[in-house]
């Protein structure tokens, strides 16, 4: 087995595919590492394959389009402990791979190339790519899923074939790069990075990167991949404001700033209660789904809370909401008789009605998302 195998995506590259396989090969050769050069034609009508070919690398031609399919396709076909991938836009540097190699052979799972560190040369990156995007989405990377990784979207990286194989990588477009770093933060593996040079790439013609699209592809699945801050966060902050409106408003209008404050405050205080309490079981469904089809990794401390929380648990607690908000609505139906079924103060019955109607709702929404988790975790076991 070789130890090393360098793969390309490549989409129409025949300005620069063969320059990137040449030093790539120069790098084994000079290196002494036993490897291989594979290029991942994603259905190149240039001449990019049969110039890839001339240069000596094995080409694998990948059906489905898409950056993340390339790299699957190509990283499937490897025949090595390790892979080190990197675009075919003569961008970066593939005789010079060797800090790669001595990471992973220190044991790294996941070596990323580091290009703030490096440096990045005039033109080689658009500012919008510098200054916004970039850092932006790295940061929020390491926020949501506490990853050492600074440069998250480096095209040149390493990783241990074994590695590879527990991501379990699904997505086929360019979010495929951010999918690596989450699943091998989210796995505990070891994560290194190396300072690599960003050069101008050798095209002529536009990138097939699109800034815009792409920048959200990769937003949305920052936010899909950590139901906490898509869901979790959000939900209990205005569970959490909700609460504290409401209990500010329940004894009497208020009057703050010179602004006065009633019952249609209140009414929109229990509201956000209620959107709040249904992203946070957005969130758990979310995470409980995930990790049965395998997208997320297990969550011992979700999965303990589940086996604690029963059904049987969530059907009381459920059903003590609904009776109480059930017991608040006779009472003002009862209010309501003894002024004969006519008009009443609005200011104060709606101090009573509105607390029931979000008892009565929470106690439903718990009563039926125990049995949707329930019937998750019969999947689970």
């Amino acid at each position: 087995m070789n130890e090393v195998s360098i793969v390309m995506p490549c989409l129409n590259e025949a300005e620069t595919i063969a320059t990137c396989v040449a030093k790539a090969r120069r790098f084994l050769a000079e290196s002494g590492v036993a490897g291989e050069v594979i290029v991942a034609d994603n259905g190149s009508t240039d001449g990019s394959r049969q110039l890839a070919e001339a240069a000596g690398a094995r080409v694998v031609a990948v059906a489905e389009r898409g950056y993340g399919s390339a790299l699957q396709g190509g990283i499937a076909a490897a025949r090595s402990r390790f892979v080190i991938m990197g675009d075919a836009d003569d961008s970066y540097d593939f005789s010079n791979l060797m800090p790669f190699v001595e990471k992973l052979r220190e044991g790294f799972d996941l070596v990323m190339g580091d290009r703030f560190a490096g440096g990045i040369q005039p033109g080689a990156m658009p500012p919008l790519h510098r200054f916004l995007g970039n850092p932006i989405l790295s940061a929020i990377g390491r926020l949501f899923f506490r990853s050492p990784v600074r440069d998250f979207h480096c095209g040149l990286r390493a990783f241990r074939t074994e590695a590879y194989e527990r991501m379990k990588l699904r997505t086929t477009g360019m979010e495929f790069a951010s999918e690596m770093v989450v699943k091998a933060t989210l796995l505990g593996m070891r994560v290194g990075e190396v300072p690599i040079v960003l050069h101008p790439d050798g095209r002529s013609r536009a990138p097939h990167l699109r800034s815009w699209r792409d920048g959200w592809r990769h937003l949305r699945f920052l936010l899909l991949y950590s139901p906490r801050w898509l869901f979790l966060y959000p939900g209990m902050l205005l569970m959490l404001a909700g609460a504290a409106v409401s209990g500010w408003l329940l004894p009497r209008p208020r009057t703050f700033a010179g602004v006065g404050f009633d019952v249609q405050t209140l009414l929109y205080a229990g509201m956000a209660i209620l959107i709040g309490f249904q992203a946070v079981l957005f969130a758990i469904f979310t995470k409980v789904f995930a990790m049965n089809a395998g997208l997320l990794p297990a969550d011992r401390k979700l999965q303990s809370a589940l086996r604690n929380v029963t059904l049987e648990a969530g059907l009381i607690v459920g059903a003590l909401l609904f009776l109480f908000g059930l017991a608040g609505s006779l009472y003002a139906v009862d209010i309501w008789g003894a002024a004969r079924f006519g008009g009443l103060d609005p200011s104060q019955t709606l101090r009573l009605i509105i607390p029931a109607v979000v008892c009565l709702t929470l106690g439903c929404e718990i009563i039926l998302s125990s049995f949707f988790l329930s019937v998750l975790g019969l999947q689970r076991r």
